[in-house]
């Protein structure tokens, strides 16, 4: 039998395909027969279907308690690195000010965006990321327009810290993300992970993607 997909013989989607992260969180919801399911092993004679039944639920509360414990921790790691960079990047301006009339603007996000606080969510994470790029990428135009302050040692050095903490958020981003997708999966495993999280009223998370403006820089030609 030949396989369903088969990637070598096509038919080949030419044209490519592009893909967004949709910014929307799906709640855990039950269907009828899984609340029945629920509540049937108490009426499991001698009562020992419930009690096992109550064990399975409380281990799974347990696991998915832990697990957005890890969400967290994989979390601030991101938020630590991009602290470290709205200093690096402050550096960054400080030095370039001195040889040029950097845009104000810059001073102005990087003072809006230098406290790493992202109480409103994964949302607010990713839109704190974003702008940081807009500050990093406005330093970086200068720069390249004024040859000189390559040169500058010290400037050298932030750039190169800058570029190190760069990679560092994008490898956390991704640990994030697996974690992200763990959890995705696990709320919804029936039965009893999936009761669990929507009784508890858990949703989905909303990965880390790519701004609009990096994903259109990406479409460019650049040779």
């Amino acid at each position: 039998m030949a396989n369903e997909l088969d990637e070598m013989n096509g038919p080949v989607l030419e044209q490519g395909n592009d893909v967004n992260v949709i910014a929307k969180k799906l709640p855990v919801t039950l269907t009828s027969g899984s609340k029945v399911f629920d509540v049937i092993w108490w009426f499991l004679p001698p009562l020992i279907g419930g009690v096992i039944w109550w064990m399975m639920k409380t281990k799974a509360r347990s696991y998915l308690q832990q697990l957005q414990q890890k969400l967290q921790h994989d979390a601030s790691q991101i938020d630590n690195y991009l602290e470290q960079r709205v200093q690096i990047l402050k550096n960054c301006a400080r030095l370039v000010d001195k040889a040029i009339d950097l845009d104000k603007d810059t001073f102005a996000k990087i003072a809006m965006y230098r406290s790493g606080n992202t109480a409103d969510g994964d949302a607010a994470r990713n839109e704190y990321a974003t702008k940081i790029e807009e500050v990093g990428r406005s330093i970086n135009i200068a720069v390249e327009n004024y040859p000189n302050l390559q040169a500058h040692q010290e400037l050298v050095e932030a750039m190169q810290q800058n570029a190190y903490l760069q990679r560092e958020i994008t490898a956390a981003r991704e640990v994030y993300n697996d974690t992200v997708n763990v959890w995705n999966r696990e709320i919804y495993a029936w039965p009893t992970k999936m009761i669990v999280a929507a009784k508890a009223g858990y949703t989905t998370r909303i990965p880390f993607a790519a701004d609009k403006e990096t994903k259109e820089a990406a479409r460019g030609t650049f040779f």
